[in-house]
């Protein structure tokens, strides 16, 4: 078995393959044929994993709950975590549990489990990314790309539908958005598919509305509820442990509401209490809409994001052809009928894979081989207004190992006035692909700066600019001043990206139509913002200097006298001060434009 499809998700882990036309899904069949639960307990020198780890969390007694991690993943970052008083490294726990999915796969169907494509929430940062690469390889598996959860939800939605074709032909130039609420995340994605290419747009994510906050949620507000039920309860301590039994009850409570009207939550001797008359148990019977009234508020700004992103672009739910919508959270019937009123129910899909989606669209792009490519071209704003390509849209994502390694330029300063080179990088706002005009608005990926000798004469002190994209989807940016030698560094993991869906067609070409933006929306850049001008260019060109500067130079060194443009004629004037009170141009308070001279150096610019 060459690559298989791996979710390492923040509640559950799952592995699929494909075999022949068929994907796989190596569920736990003793458990219902559910994934994995991402849980790890360390009982000395033996580790638990999964299901038996998880059950011992929730009915176990006191010294192994102690031992017991949930959601590994989101240690990822540090450097070591104590569990029950020993110090463990947050990348053994992952691996802990790599180790074990792998090995139920194998035990399943006997084969290599040594590559896979692992799926990731778009807004994990630069270091978790590489904790998780490391772990995989402390598992014994190499991670031959990354691809985002919700990108890969919908490979694995369309690719495994029996009409695949005819559904690419309609959604064809149409906009899909992905909807992923699970455990730890909440993911979006805006795509586009265009000849078979599937492209994202825009990418939106959070950690603070994951289904395990929400699972808190309901654990403290049934807490309260019971309390006020039973008032000689109030101030009286929980027993160790007790809240860990009690999110798992609520947990399960959460998710047999999905279907049921009522399910009960019961922890047996919760409170820590002798007194007589009082029952150290904690029964309560939740329902639907008690659920639905605790959760209510962050459903809203879960559901919120939708109409955030779509914004953020200058679309409407109305331009939107297919919503998938996947994760446990999507099952609440609340949100499926938020959705619903949003969509309509021609448009949205509340995928019946939910659990299992992300794991099989992975397996999917493993077995295509899809290569993973960038979406939009990553510029960077120079002098006047211009912008270089840095790296092209449509350029091939680095594998396992490799480099994306972009061109080094070597630029040079037009104005080192204030003694600092800034460096900018843009991505368009909207629009993928390689047609993108200079009009389009653009969203700012990074700014950095350099000190520069402020002394030195105009196209004199020169910035290298080092960037390159990563094997895990990074693009690191370096810069550097070759007089003061002065650095700055920065690396972006919120790219968008696209892939190549099934074959049946690769990246948007020069001469393929360009994307359109939906007949009558306005979509311009924000008026009254503050814009940081580029004072960098490619090529030695006096015309990129500023006007005023480059009159100030030459008056010093008359010997290199050059002619003005027009345009720095005009920069020299309005912002050369009056020479008869001194002040600004276009000042209300210089009155020297009165009488007979006028004032000549009045200069007006259209910002």
């Amino acid at each position: 078995m060459a690559i298989y499809g791996f979710d390492f998700g923040t509640t559950n882990s799952l592995i699929s393959v494909v075999e022949g036309d068929r994907c796989i899904a190596y569920v736990d069949e003793d458990h219902g044929g559910s994934p994995h639960p991402s849980v790890v307990c360390y009982d000395g020198d033996e580790v638990v994993v999964g299901h038996e780890a998880k059950s011992r969390l929730s009915s176990s007694g006191l010294g192994v709950i102690g031992n017991v991690v949930r959601s590994p993943k989101t240690l990822l970052g540090k450097h070591s975590v104590h569990v029950d008083g020993v110090s463990r490294s947050p990348r053994q726990m992952v691996a802990d549990i790599v180790r074990y999915v792998a090995g139920h796969a194998r035990d399943e169907r006997p084969g290599d489990y040594s590559r896979a494509v692992v799926t990731i929430p778009v807004d994990m940062s630069g270091e978790r990314r590489r904790d998780l690469r490391e772990a995989f390889r402390l598992a014994g598996v190499t991670i031959d790309q990354f691809v985002h959860e919700p990108l890969a939800a919908l490979y694995g939605h369309l690719r495994g539908l029996p009409d695949f074709a005819s559904e690419i032909r309609r959604l064809d130039r149409q906009y899909m958005l992905v909807f992923d609420w699970g455990g730890g995340t909440l993911d979006l994605t805006l795509c586009q598919l265009v000849d078979g290419y599937l492209v994202q747009i825009a990418n939106h994510g959070c950690g603070h509305l994951g289904g395990d906050v929400i699972d808190e949620s309901i654990m403290h507000e049934v807490v309260r509820r019971h309390c006020a039920q039973h008032a000689a309860l109030e101030g009286v301590d929980v027993a160790a442990d007790a809240q860990k039994k009690l999110l798992a009850r609520a947990e399960r409570a959460k998710i047999d509401l999905s279907s049921l009207s009522q399910a009960q939550i019961y922890v047996p001797d919760y409170f820590r209490t002798n007194q007589a008359g009082l029952d150290p148990d904690l029964v309560y019977q939740l329902s639907r809409e008690v659920l639905e009234e605790i959760v209510s508020g962050k459903l809203a700004e879960g559901l919120e994001m939708i109409g955030s992103l779509l914004g953020s672009v200058g679309f409407e739910a109305s331009d939107i052809s297919l919503c998938l919508a996947t994760g446990g959270m999507v099952n609440m019937p609340l949100i499926k009928t938020r959705l619903m009123e949003m969509f309509g129910p021609q448009r949205l899909c509340v995928s019946e894979e939910g659990q299992l989606i992300i794991s099989k669209g992975a397996a999917w792009i493993a077995h295509d081989r899809a290569d993973l490519l960038l979406a939009k071209n990553i510029e960077l704003a120079l002098a006047r207004d211009t912008r270089h390509v840095a790296i092209k849209a449509g350029s091939v994502m680095p594998r396992e190992g490799a480099i994306q390694q972009a061109e080094r330029l070597n630029l040079y300063c037009t104005d080192p006035r204030d003694g600092v080179a800034k460096i900018q990088l843009e991505v368009p706002a909207r629009r993928h692909g390689r047609h993108v005009q200079a009009s389009d608005p653009r969203n700012n990926l990074a700014s950095l700066s350099v000190k520069v000798d402020e002394r030195s004469g105009r196209l004199f002190e020169r910035v290298e600019l080092d960037m390159r994209v990563d094997e895990n989807l990074i693009l690191q940016v370096e810069a550097c001043s070759t007089v003061v030698n002065d650095q700055d560094a920065t690396e972006i993991h919120n790219l968008e990206f696209g892939l190549s869906l099934g074959g049946l067609g690769g990246i948007v070409q020069p001469g393929d139509p360009a994307l359109k933006k939906p007949e009558g929306r306005r979509f311009c850049n924000l008026k009254g913002a503050l814009l940081l001008r580029s004072n960098l260019a490619l090529r030695e060109d006096k015309s990129l200097v500023p006007g005023e500067y480059l009159h100030e130079v030459q008056k010093m060194t008359p010997y290199t006298l050059d002619e003005l443009t027009p345009l720095q004629v005009r920069e020299k004037l309005y912002y050369t001060p009056c020479s008869g009170c001194g002040r600004r141009s276009n000042d209300p308070l210089c009155q020297c434009a009165s009488g007979t001279t006028g004032n000549i150096r009045r200069v007006a610019f259209d910002f």
